[in-house]
């Protein structure tokens, strides 16, 4: 077999792994974050002033919230079980170090601490939660990208070929999410009048960027012979014009239907995808064509029909994001908001259960019922553990009062008791006039161009170096470097105050 066969039979024919992994998978990039907010509010309390190095901060956000993940999908992952646990027993080590540290009007009995923190106000206007969603999302994106082709990364992570739930199959229907949290239909303030097609324009002008990359990877690939995983979009087809499509299709439909209703479309949309599955030989079709791929839509079965899923998934997206940017702005109504979150994903995995008992298994490959309620659930899930991390550093943060961490709530105004006896509240604007250093403000800026970088040098690495023969300590070396220049490119140009976005 060439190079170039043995690294597409490399990623084919996969099975995916187990839910229970996944989920457990899914609270290593919170708590990383945890532990990188603790040790931020530690260093403050100790120095009475936050890091102030460029270069520290890098090396912080990036051993903290970046080598944790490549290190738990490559040779740790045998005990990912255990580095939760881990990590928390760290988390929880720092916290009680902070709080019994704590100096001056913050040594409050701790039933006032936690009244106080409930009755906090935290800033209306932002949620934390979705950009370090969004950027997480993308950075374990970047990192599986590269990693699948090296030995070390488990065959179970990588995308199933029809049925199962790898984590790189979660990963597609994330971005999407991520995607449609923050898409025009949400954003938009309903008092603006707008003609109704305003954000069909706003998209067909945005998507160029995305059909524009998607061309250009099929045209770098066909002429360089670079391997490819066929089933998986089909042969000219790729993830770029998904996602341009996608998200065409939705503002299209939420010009016509109301967007505060896009929960009921994209349940009629998966429903009847599925129905139609089960009922026609579309199926047999996706999965094995006419025998060969002779015509466009047979050539590129996979990624056409799969866009009725990807859909449904976007338009229920839309709506959690209609959902978060409702008023609320305090603790307490974050943490029935809480509430509110995790019934809707009790309510989809149960939903799911029935799904893959009566319908099909997860596909991605087909993009069907089972796997939209799979995808929808664990972003939930990934979005609750966000929340629970940044109200953790919320109450942390008013435990040593003037701390910040970035990329984390602000308490925008006072708690309503005595300031004598218990803790005073940061002022209103103080943290944002803290000189902040942050990987992820930084990605954040520039996410598109991340996630071109890191195709581009995933390309350049496996022109250059044998993956598949690579042994460990090579691999960590090369996932390493890979992921330390992505950033820093993304960190010099949100310290020049850089952002590449034309369109």
């Amino acid at each position: 077999m060439s190079q170039k066969q043995l690294k597409e039979a490399f990623i084919s024919n996969l099975n995916g792994t187990t839910l229970l992994e996944i989920s457990v998978g899914l609270s290593l990039a919170p708590l990383c974050l945890l532990c990188r907010g603790l040790l931020l509010i530690l260093y403050y309390l100790h120095h009475g002033k936050p890091v102030s190095s460029r270069k520290h901060s890098l090396l912080l956000d990036f051993l903290v919230l970046v080598s944790p993940l490549l290190f738990s999908c490559t040779v740790l992952s045998p005990i990912i079980f255990s580095i939760p646990v881990i990590l928390a027993a760290f988390c929880a080590a720092l916290f009680s170090k902070i709080y019994s540290q704590r100096r001056g009007g913050s040594r409050a009995p701790l039933g006032q601490l936690v009244q106080e923190f409930q009755q906090a106000s935290l800033n209306p206007g932002y949620i934390p939660a979705i950009t370090v969603f969004r950027v997480y999302v993308n950075v374990l994106t970047s990192i599986s990208v590269l990693a699948v082709d090296f030995p070390q990364f488990p065959r179970r992570f990588a995308k199933a070929e029809t049925y199962g739930t790898g984590v790189m199959d979660l990963g597609v229907g994330a971005f999407l999410f991520g995607n449609a949290l923050v898409c025009p239909e949400v954003r938009q303030e309903p008092p603006v009048a707008q003609p109704r097609f305003s954000n069909v324009a706003k998209q067909f002008f945005s998507i160029w960027p995305l059909v524009s990359l998607g061309v250009a990877r099929l045209l770098s690939v066909k002429s360089m012979e670079y391997h490819e995983h066929t089933s998986e979009y089909g042969v000219h087809w790729n993830f770029f014009f998904t996602l341009a499509l996608v998200r065409l299709a939705a503002s299209l439909l939420l010009a016509v239907f109301p967007k505060n209703k896009s929960w009921m479309l994209a349940l009629a949309l998966a429903v009847l995808y599925q129905l139609v599955l089960n009922a026609t030989s579309l199926k047999m079709f996706l999965l094995h064509g006419r025998g060969s791929r002779v015509g466009f839509l047979d050539a590129n079965r996979e990624g056409l029909l799969s866009l009725f899923g990807y859909l449904a998934i976007y338009l229920a997206s839309v709506q959690v994001g209609l959902w978060l940017l409702r008023p609320r702005s305090s603790v307490q109504g974050w943490l029935r908001a809480l509430g509110g979150l995790a019934l809707a994903t009790l309510v989809l995995f149960l939903l799911l259960h029935v799904s893959q008992e009566h319908t099909d298994p997860v596909s991605r490959r087909m993009a069907n019922l089972s796997y939209c309620l799979w995808v929808l659930a664990h972003c939930l899930m990934l979005f609750i553990f966000f929340v629970l991390t940044d109200l953790t550093l919320v109450f942390t943060k008013l435990l040593v009062r003037g701390s910040s961490v970035p990329c984390c709530w602000n308490v925008v105004k006072p708690p309503n008791s005595s300031r004598k006896q218990g803790m005073e509240a940061v002022p209103v604007g103080r943290e944002d006039k803290l000189p902040h250093f942050c990987l992820i403000s930084a990605i954040n800026k520039n996410q598109l161009l991340f996630f071109l970088l890191a195709n581009v040098m995933t390309g350049a690495v496996n022109i250059l170096v044998d993956t598949i023969h690579s042994k460990a300590a090579f691999t960590l070396c090369i996932l390493h470097l890979y992921m330390f220049l992505n950033c820093l490119v993304m960190y010099i140009l949100h310290a020049k105050n850089i952002v590449l976005k034309f369109w």
